[in-house]
């Protein structure tokens, strides 16, 4: 892709949001834009990130049985009048709603209602259970307070899961699958996490738990209890029966060995029973042929909010400790590299528009800066605005037949030879997944130069 068509502004990033730089800096140069108080639209770069979160997200999903759909983000208001909250969520001007004189209707702010209408049409005997449904698209949600960039939106991008069973024990053992998907999906975004215990809130359940991400960005207050190792969110200290209930639930036996930290919630699982499909006569047939209700799970990871943790967690500085950039994880950046070549040199910019269509052709996703009023430093800066992990500049060394490459998080510089260029990077691609580094495709394309040569003397 050339810089010229993803609409990249360059300029000179002055007074970054201290809490939350990255964000600041996409919104600065153009790659992420306001529409309104919670309301964002996603450039090239953020929306091929976001899109790549959603592969690894359905990909680890599927692999743990889960089945994909998608449900109507314009939702009935009948359907949750069945369930008994439209009430509630209009008196708390929660929902988006569309009133017409054929029926009134909402934006989806969550989708319990619409799965449970979805699951009681097609899931009628035991046989068919457990299952778990999910999707990943976006929600509405009236936000008295937005709050950082798309840490909290009005519109945000979320999967949602739901899974229906016939008992508690099938509850349990989709609950401790979604439990270790979410696990294996955090890892692959490279985003530590913590389960912590919850409060249900809203959504109600009997047991929950959050994915938290430490960060000194969170609105949520962590404690970890030195002698049990669990952790809850505080606001479990707000239940009644507080010490009561971490101790039963958790085995905490005593407040005062009780350590905070700051985090942002990631995801969240709920354990629902049958809250839903009893108040929505959802029932199928079980094995003794008398209709029961569902017992159900409730599963969330909020999208747009993990793209937020990935750019912030992906922050790069310079050597006066400065915030000048973002590296983005090899595994979810959309683009490798970042070519610049010298637009005023004819044989060197013929050289690397060679290289840039050998990259297209070998399917290795790369930029190629086209611009041609900026100079080769503003175009090394922008290399690390867009959260490219790999900048190539087709300069001076070019002249040896060398392609200097700076990875951009670490500012390592590697000189390759520029016919070895395609074929390491080639390499890179391919193992993009396995946590493989330049150096070591480099040392490995050296290693196979090495042999040809020692067979072709062989031969000779």
């Amino acid at each position: 892709m050339k810089v010229s068509q993803i609409g990249l502004i360059s300029k000179k990033i002055t007074k970054l949001d201290e809490q939350f730089p990255a964000q600041d800096m996409l919104l600065q140069t153009g790659q992420l834009e306001q529409f309104g108080s919670g309301v964002y639209a996603y450039g090239h770069i953020p929306y091929l990130v976001k899109k790549n979160i959603d592969k690894i997200i359905s990909d680890v999903l599927t692999n743990y049985g889960c089945s994909e759909l998608s449900l109507p983000l314009l939702q009935p208001e009948s359907i949750w009048a069945e369930s008994g909250r439209l009430d509630k969520y209009i008196s708390e001007d929660v929902m988006f709603r569309c009133l017409t004189e054929k029926g009134n209707y909402c934006l989806a702010p969550t989708a319990e209602e619409a799965v449970v209408a979805y699951a009681r049409n097609r899931l009628n005997s035991y046989k068919s259970l457990p299952v778990t449904y999910f999707q990943i698209g976006q929600k509405f949600r009236n936000e008295i307070r937005s709050r950082g960039y798309l840490l909290r939106g009005k519109s945000f991008d979320m999967m949602d899961a739901y899974s229906f069973g016939r008992n508690q024990q099938d509850l349990d053992v989709e609950y401790n699958n979604m439990k270790n998907a979410y696990l294996d999906i955090f890892k692959q975004l490279g985003l530590q996490v913590q389960p912590v215990g919850a409060d249900s809130g809203s959504i109600g359940g009997n047991k929950s738990e959050e994915f938290m991400c430490i960060s000194d960005i969170g609105e949520d207050n962590i404690l970890f209890d030195r002698n049990t190792g669990k952790a809850f969110n505080s606001e479990l200290l707000d239940r009644e029966d507080a010490t009561e209930y971490l101790k039963n639930t958790y085995g905490i036996m005593n407040l005062d060995s009780l350590e905070k930290k700051k985090a942002v919630e990631l995801g969240h699982i709920f354990q629902l029973g049958d809250k839903y499909t009893k108040s929505m006569n959802a029932t199928f047939i079980d094995i003794d042929n008398t209709p029961k209700n569902y017992i159900m799970g409730c599963y969330g990871i909020g999208v747009s909010r993990t793209l937020a943790m990935v750019y912030e967690k992906s922050l790069i500085k310079d050597n006066q400790n400065k915030i000048c950039g973002i590296s983005l994880p090899i595994n979810i950046a959309p683009y490798l590299l970042y070519v610049v070549p010298k637009m005023d040199d004819v044989d060197k910019n013929r050289k690397a528009e060679l290289i840039y269509e050998m990259f297209k052709k070998y399917n290795v996703p790369v930029l190629y800066d086209d611009r041609k009023d900026l100079s080769i430093g503003a175009k090394i800066k922008d290399s690390k605005i867009t959260g490219t992990p790999y900048v190539a500049v087709f300069g001076k060394t070019l002249e040896n037949g060398i392609v200097e490459v700076e990875n951009n998080l670490t500012g390592e510089k590697s000189e390759i030879l520029i016919e070895d260029l395609v074929s390491i990077f080639v390499q890179l691609n391919n193992k993009r997944n396995e946590s493989v580094t330049l150096e070591e495709c480099i040392k490995k394309n050296n290693d196979l130069v090495a042999i040809d040569k020692m067979n072709s003397n062989k031969i000779r």
